[in-house]
């Protein structure tokens, strides 16, 4: 933590130092008027540089312009205006908060300092300056991305939705967000069941239409921000679902897999159903440094092949006993109404949906369809 304390009281430029060094802390840069803060400021931050303070310590009287001169100037400087100020005051509380609001500061200290009071004031003004400069990064970073992605012109041409150039980017991102934020991460990989016979009997005109309506009626499924519709290649699709575990991405994989067959588009060669559907496959982790993501798509992989054996139009998970993929949850669940056991879902009411084991089936039901919301574990 590097601090700066403006005072013209000698006493508090003495004493501060020797707290503050007492307690763990790099000794602050003193400046006893606003002129020399900033004399200071700019001798120490080239312009190049990062801003080396992290919190400003300024003593202000109501009855002392120098203080609050200070406080305006430093709110001014281009370089400082993102610097947390903390207000030094003998006023009473209510008075000195008063103050100090005025000034823009964080927050304040009384007079005489009480060293707990001002080590937890520190403390919180410098994780408000770290969350301002994480912040500040963040939005670098994503603004260099859409450059980036735009650059690589990402849409798919035929579906108008990401393409799979645009999932190899945003998957290794978000795989490294679930990594970094201890948060669960789940795909989907999605394909149109006997696509090439369809192709055959009404022609790739039809085929295209048909690829778009698929796309639209996914992409109007996942419509939670951080959640992707992805066109893989040909027939195949893949949903990116951060922030959800298995359970949330087994219920959404079954709202895209009602939604497709809703559209009841006619297949005259689909040996499962004589309207177009789609088979889904399911993988979700907590992920670890240590995980790998390709097996993570490698399990959604296997889940669809399983879904394609046992009948097509059905949505199936990834289950074989591994370190990083969770096993799907055995507790039956509902659409549309209040689960056996397990959390609610809100989904289609036209059928209720459940789970045991690597199965997970849809019985009719009547009702109205909803669009899917967040479960409690998404």
């Amino acid at each position: 933590m590097r601090l700066l304390i403006v005072s013209n009281e000698e006493e508090v430029r003495c004493t501060l130092p020797n707290v503050l060094r007492d307690n763990g802390h790099p000794s602050p840069l003193l400046a006893k008027t606003c002129r020399e803060a900033l004399g200071l400021h700019d001798l120490e931050c080239p312009a190049e540089a990062d801003l080396p303070i992290d919190v400003v310590l300024v003593d202000l009287d109501p009855l002392d312009h120098e203080g609050l001169e200070t406080c305006h100037q430093l709110r001014e400087s281009p370089r400082m205006k993102d610097v947390p100020l903390l207000a030094l005051s003998c006023l009473p509380p209510a008075q000195a908060y008063e103050l100090a609001r005025s000034v823009s500061a964080l927050d304040f200290i009384r007079k005489p300092v009480e060293v707990p009071e001002l080590l937890g004031r520190l403390h919180s003004a410098c994780e408000h300056k770290r969350q301002l400069d994480k912040c500040r990064a963040d939005t670098c970073e994503l603004e260099r991305l859409n450059g980036e992605l735009h650059k690589l012109c990402v849409l798919d041409e035929l579906t108008g939705i990401a393409n799979r150039r645009f999932f190899n980017l945003v998957v290794t991102q978000e795989w490294a967000r679930a990594v970094r934020e201890v948060v669960p991460f789940s795909i989907i990989m999605i394909d149109i069941d006997f696509f090439k016979d369809y192709n055959d009997l009404y022609g790739h005109q039809k085929g295209d239409a048909c690829l778009r309506q698929v796309a639209g009626a996914l992409s109007a499924v996942v419509r939670r921000p951080g959640d992707y519709v992805i066109r893989y290649g040909g027939e195949e699709f893949v949903v990116v679902l951060s922030h959800t575990g298995l359970r949330g991405a087994l219920a959404v994989a079954e709202l895209l897999r009602a939604s497709v067959e809703g559209l009841n588009m006619e297949h005259g060669r689909s040996s499962v159903h004589d309207r177009v559907t789609i088979s889904l496959g399911v993988a979700s982790t907590q992920p670890e440094r240590s995980d790998s993501l390709n097996a993570l798509i490698e399990g959604a992989d296997q889940a669809i092949y399983e879904a394609k054996r046992e009948g097509r139009n059905r949505v199936r998970a990834f289950s074989a006993v591994s370190p990083y993929l969770h096993a799907p949850h055995p507790e039956p669940c509902r659409y549309g109404g209040k689960a056996e056991s397990g959390p609610d879902f809100q989904g289609p009411a036209g059928g209720r949906a459940v789970i045991r084991r690597s199965q997970y089936e849809l019985a009719p039901e009547t009702g109205r369809r909803d669009g899917h919301g967040d479960s409690a574990e998404r």
